[in-house]
């Protein structure tokens, strides 16, 4: 496999080109006292040197070694409690963290780069760091200053990990059946007793302390998703003086064999009347889980987006060294017994679909990552409203999308090896068995479609929709004759999905099934749509640049405007028989009655 390197070059030319998110900075004062363009670079090439540098290296060891259960305690592979320390030291959990409690301070615009770059490296290491910013975003948006200033800033530092504990063995999309409860005492602490499963981080040897965030019910709470309230449990107690204390009455009962990301620990954990903290007010649980769900959510889709990378990385080096058989037009190679592989047309369409998916998936991540930043910083109120509403409708795309063109861009990489890529040691396979995962976790692609077509477009009306729709329309209602290209398309392809948008809210009046059987194709369809506009704002900043002068013979945006003409005519098609499907409606998905499949 070859070294893992961050697209340094490509983050920054979204960031900086495409999306001038200095502008965006200078408008919000709470961004514009912690961050510029300058100190974001420097953040970015620091970050792709400790990615590239220190947890890389562990990728094939710690998949082959895994993580190892023990009498309840967990050890991670060789290497990674020492990478951890390093990656803590430089403050890399705390990138995004509010600097009130010791935290970096920077917008999810750069901490999305950040979390690429570690999750290319080492998907199974980024998930612990991911983990505990969630848990962090959490606390800081719903906890006590009490618990804020006695958590927050070892778990900023890195001293302390965080995890999100959800699911239990009956319930995992339905968390409103949910058993674990929570018994209150009378010094204003709860007792915690119940099972979660699929707990990741729940237990590891990488951090001194592991704090986790808990569903669970009240005994006189409401049925159902409303009596749900979430409870800070630590694995150790934490004294007045912040130091440790005993051991909570929690255990890790096993951890699971999995198909991948092997060297992170996906727990069963046992509360057994262990002692917590209630966050926020009693049922105001999946309020507070839900201000996390959407960072979460957006960084599993940059999960899918960075194996997608890594594997794009090892399969264009691949292509380019392994001879095998004459280019269709004759040697290239004349001075070898065959041409490199890149020669041949299908290993081409291969990696062009690769790199059209991956730098679409970037700009796209980083599109939703401002308006996570507008929704957060923005002093104005519609401005707010807009960027939260628009965060709605795209944290499910961003989830889905990403991740399950991050499995298509993995299983391309593999096949670019051939037989190679079928074995361990090349690892390309460890990439696809990986990458796996991030289509089912934080909700799988099927819940997110939903999601986004039940609650997000039928739910609002079609309002949440329009504001991204009227935005694709006024870029290309004001984009001049050089993107004639790129912008023609895009407005074929956004009046194609307004249509089956109106046509979807139309017909899930009268059958509700209409909502579930086009949400997957749906989905597909808006994605594709919204990664032609990531690509043709790409072609506009490429293009710009061409027409400075020199910059035009800069391999940089010749490649950028021949993946973005790729990306029209080979991939945004799909959307064709997408859409068919779609139209097709519910009626012969219901055929069949259960015995009959």
């Amino acid at each position: 496999m070859a070294d893992y390197k961050a697209p340094l070059r490509d983050m920054r030319f979204v960031l900086n080109e495409v999306f001038e998110v200095s502008k965006l900075w200078a408008e919000l004062p709470a961004l514009a006292e912690v961050v510029d363009e300058e100190t974001a670079n420097a953040i970015l090439e620091e970050a792709g040197k400790v990615t590239a540098g220190v947890v890389a290296p562990l990728n094939r060891s710690g998949d082959e070694e895994g993580c190892s259960w023990d009498n309840g305690a967990v050890k991670t592979p060789a290497g990674f409690p020492q990478a951890y320390q390093t990656y803590a030291a430089g403050g890399w959990v705390g990138v995004g963290g509010d600097p009130s409690f010791g935290g970096m301070g920077m917008p999810k615009v750069i901490s999305a780069q950040v979390e690429e770059m570690v999750n290319s490296a080492n998907l199974s290491f980024g998930l612990y760091p991911m983990l505990t910013a969630g848990a962090c975003l959490s606390l800081n948006a719903h906890a006590s200053e009490e618990l804020k200033e006695k958590y927050l800033p070892n778990m900023y530092a890195g001293t302390w990990a965080g995890s999100m504990c959800l699911t239990e063995p009956h319930a995992g999309t339905d968390l409103g059946i949910i058993r674990t409860k929570a018994e209150p005492q009378a010094d204003g602490s709860y007792k915690v007793s119940g099972t979660k499963i699929f707990i990741t981080g729940g237990e590891h040897d990488l951090t001194e302390n592991i704090i986790h965030l808990v569903l669970a019910k009240l005994p006189d709470a409401p049925a159902g998703p409303k009596g749900i309230s979430l409870f800070l449990v630590p694995k150790f107690m934490v004294n007045a003086d912040g130091s440790l204390g005993e051991h909570n009455a929690l255990s890790c009962g096993s951890i699971e064999h999995k198909m991948g990301i092997k060297a992170s620990s996906t727990c069963v954990m046992n509360f057994d009347g262990a002692t917590g903290y209630i966050i926020d007010a009693p049922n105001r649980g999946l309020a507070a889980m839900f201000t996390m769900m959407n960072y979460e959510r957006l960084g599993v889709g940059i999960q899918g987006l960075a194996t997608g990378e890594r594997s794009y990385q090892s399969a264009i080096e691949y292509a380019r060294e392994r001879i095998q058989s004459r280019a269709p037009t004759g040697p290239v190679a004349k001075d070898k017994v065959a041409d490199p592989i890149i020669v041949h047309p299908d290993v081409r369409r291969m990696l062009l679909t690769m790199k059209a998916l991956n730098e679409g998936g970037r700009a796209f991540s980083s599109y939703v990552a401002m308006q996570l930043d507008t929704a957060k910083f923005s002093e104005e109120p519609a401005t707010r409203k807009r960027a939260e509403e628009l965060v709605a409708l795209l944290t499910p795309v961003a989830k889905a999308f990403l991740t399950d063109l991050g499995l298509e861009t993995t299983i391309h990489g593999q096949q670019v090896f051939g037989g190679h890529g079928f074995v361990r040691e090349w690892g390309q396979e460890q990439l696809v068995r990986d990458c796996r995962i991030t289509q089912i976790y934080e909700g799988t692609n099927g819940i997110q479609a939903l999601d986004l077509v039940g609650r997000k477009v039928v739910g609002s009306g079609g309002a949440f929709y329009k504001h991204f729709a009227e935005e694709i329309k006024a870029f290309t209602d004001s984009a001049d004759s050089s993107l004639s290209e790129f912008t023609d398309p895009l407005k074929a392809a956004i009046a194609n999905l307004e249509q089956m948008t109106a046509d979807l809210l139309e017909r899930a009046k009268s059958n509700p099934n209409e909502i579930g059987a086009a949400s997957v194709e749906y989905l597909h369809v808006f994605g594709y749509t919204a990664y032609a506009y990531m690509w043709a704002l790409m072609a506009r900043a490429a293009i710009g640049k061409a027409a400075l002068g020199k910059e035009a013979q800069d391999d940089f945006y010749a490649s950028k405007l021949g993946t973005a003409r790729f990306y029209f005519a080979r991939i945004l098609p799909r959307i064709h028989s997408l859409s068919a499907s779609v139209k097709a409606g519910s009626e012969s998905l219901y055929l069949l009655d259960a015995a009959q499949f």
